[in-house]
């Protein structure tokens, strides 16, 4: 049994075939998948899907650094507004991205730790997304810790040093499609994290993993990231499974309470 902590379902590239894509994963062993949001624009596909399948598809709110832009007051508004009148799984995806453009850097910031004090807030576990910005996120999240703060840094790509400040948070690491790329670089990262901190994500429909790179990426192929870790780790598929399926639903204790 596995669990995708991070799929973006409601996604054009699923052209709204999405039953048939969480039937696949179904049949493969997934049997949750956990959607972050973006924008208000992802909003109403997004709880479609968490409608028609409610107990496999858990949707998540949030607003996604690299939709922060001059309507970010009123994007945080409804974010606030969903919260207060929806159960949600987790807030996210969160956090900051500095790859695409550095103009909106306060900003990026500004929604990322008012998002974090709503997650404190609500008792919510918090999904971060970081590109070229894993320094900051740690020092933010360190910040906001009283003891309370928990979540995962999704399609973690940082160093171990960053690794081990990230699980002395108390925080998970969400491990993809990537960790099957030779260029990655996660490989020798993988030997030495405890398989107590990572969970399993797909990011679909981005990063598929070998033999699918470069195709649509589907929760139904995260056995492939599962198969890989165990490989490096030198341990057997179903240890693998069983742990990071007890990690995530650790991570999303409240909502499956």
């Amino acid at each position: 049994m596995y669990i995708d902590t991070h799929t973006h379902l409601y996604d054009e590239y699923f052209n709204k075939d999405y039953d048939q894509f969480i039937r696949q994963a179904i049949h493969s062993g997934v049997t949750r998948l956990y959607m972050p949001n973006c924008d208000s624009s992802t909003i109403e596909p997004m709880m479609e899907i968490a409608r028609r399948w409610p107990e496999q598809c858990l949707p998540m709110m949030g607003l996604h650094p690299t939709y922060v832009n001059d309507t970010v007051e009123e994007e945080l508004a409804i974010v606030r507004q969903w919260l207060e009148k929806e159960k949600f799984a987790a807030i996210g995806e969160i956090g900051l991205d500095y790859y695409w453009s550095t103009e909106r850097v306060d900003a990026q910031k500004m929604a990322f730790e008012r998002q974090i004090a709503w997650a404190l807030e609500f008792d919510l576990p918090i999904v971060i997304h970081s590109r070229e910005a894993t320094r900051d996120c740690i020092d933010l999240v360190r910040k906001a810790q009283n003891g309370s703060l928990r979540g995962v840094f999704h399609c973690f790509s940082g160093s171990a040093d960053e690794a081990k400040e990230i699980k002395d948070l108390g925080f998970y690491l969400g491990l993809g499609g990537t960790v099957t790329y030779k260029n990655s670089g996660l490989q020798q990262l993988i030997r030495q994290m405890p398989l107590d901190q990572i969970v399993l994500e797909t990011d679909a429909p981005y990063l598929a993993p070998v033999p699918f790179r470069g195709k649509r990426n589907e929760s139904s192929y995260l056995p492939f990231v599962a198969e890989k870790i165990a490989d490096i780790k030198e341990m057997t598929i179903e240890e693998v499974a069983r742990i990071t399926t007890d990690n995530a639903n650790n991570l999303f204790a409240a909502v499956n309470n």
